[in-house]
Formats: C-alpha cells, structure tokens, sequence
C-alpha cells in the first residue's frame, strides 16, 4: 500500500466536518494534518466546535494551526 496512512478515521471524519464548515484549509505534512486558519476569531470558532461537537481539543485533531499569510496583491 502506497501513500500516507493516518491513524485513525474518526479523527478523518472530524477534519472533513470541519473543511465543510469554516472557511480554512487543510495541508497535509508528512501524513499529519495541519490546519490553516484566516483570523484569530476563526480559529476560536473552530476550536470551540470541534470541542462541542466531537469532544476533542484542536491540537488532538491537527498537528498544528497556523495562519494563513495574506497574498500580495
């Protein structure tokens, strides 16, 4: 089997329900997920839903949660 495997589908299904819901990205580092964020309060939001919805902490769900650099026009 070739490609990444991640560990474990539920934490999959979590990062899905998440891209459909907010306006973020979803980058993928060496078969870990990373969360890529527009603002401070984005951030807070989906924080707070994947707590409420999925009984998780962002950090459990991503690697890690940058933001997204600005594009020059």
């Amino acid at each position: 089997m070739t490609g990444a495997i991640r560990e474990c589908v539920e934490q999959d299904h979590v990062i899905e329900q998440v891209a459909q819901q907010y306006p973020c990205r979803v980058l993928w580092c060496e078969g870990r997920a990373c969360l890529e964020y527009d603002t401070k309060e984005e951030l807070d939001l989906i924080r707070a839903y994947i707590r409420d919805t999925f009984d998780k902490e962002l950090l459990d769900v991503f690697f890690t949660a940058i933001e997204r650099i600005p594009e020059d026009d």
